[in-house]
């Protein structure tokens, strides 16, 4: 199948690991969500080839690599090589915590990307570009 659908919710309940990839077929990258219960401390963890991007859905987060620790709130981003020793942890006693984990190696495979519908070229290219730009 060319695509899938799915939620959070769907994949299961409570606290811990939302085995995203498996569930919606993904075999390009690792995928992961994870709801962490409000206060909870987490992994000190890293990786041997594999980088992570952490999205942070919901709630609120506290990031410790190389010495810097950052709270970062719903639309927030990290990315971190694969052997950077990092924790993401909740930082609020109230709320849970929603994060969305990608991993992957090998980089980058550049621009790819082409319109089905040759009218929408034009509209693609001017998408995001401001007016005083």
């Amino acid at each position: 199948m060319g695509h899938s659908f799915g939620s959070i919710d769907e994949l299961g309940e409570g606290y811990g690991f939302r085995k995203v990839r498996a569930a919606l077929g993904v075999t390009a990258f690792g995928v992961n969500a994870i709801v962490y219960p409000p206060a909870y401390e987490g992994f000190h963890h890293f990786h041997d080839t594999q980088d992570e991007l952490y999205f942070f859905h919901s709630g609120t987060a506290r990031v410790e690599v190389d010495g810097e620790e950052r709270i970062l709130g719903p639309g927030g981003l990290f990315h971190v090589q694969s052997t950077t020793p990092r924790k993401v942890s909740n930082a609020s006693d109230e709320d849970d915590l929603v994060l969305l984990v990608v991993g992957g190696k090998d980089g980058y495979v550049a621009r790819d990307g082409h319109m089905v519908d040759e009218a929408d070229i034009a509209r693609r290219a001017e998408f995001g570009r401001s007016e005083t730009s």
